[in-house]
């Protein structure tokens, strides 16, 4: 499975940002997707979860702020980031999961300027 993520970039503060992130490869199987970051100095950090089913699942920092959604026939997963903080700032990771296995793709980077 390959995950191409794309949509990073600079923002001030209270802006917004959208990531996208397409499976290929062999997706059969792929039950969630969703966005992971890592700030520096920090630990990988979950901020959403999409399963192939709909249901959602946040981080209670991005609650209210960002919408994950998902477009099974493209195999792709979306981040609408909204009301966008400097805390916000890190890299953003594409994730994948079967009952198997996890797949990630390359970060891409989300900076929030103050």
């Amino acid at each position: 499975v390959q995950l191409q993520a794309s949509g990073g970039g600079l923002v001030q503060a209270g802006g917004s940002l959208r990531l996208s992130c397409a499976a290929s490869g062999s997706i059969f199987g792929i039950n969630g997707m969703g966005w992971y970051r890592q700030a520096p100095g920090k630990e990988r950090e979950l901020v959403a979860n999409i399963t192939s089913g709909g249901r959602t699942d946040y981080s209670d920092s991005v609650k209210g702020r960002f919408t994950i959604n998902r477009d099974n026939a493209k195999n792709t997963v979306y981040l609408q980031m909204n009301s966008l903080k400097p805390e916000d700032t890190a890299v953003y990771y594409c994730n994948a999961a079967s009952q198997l296995e996890d797949y990630w793709g390359k970060g891409t980077q989300v900076t929030v300027s103050s």
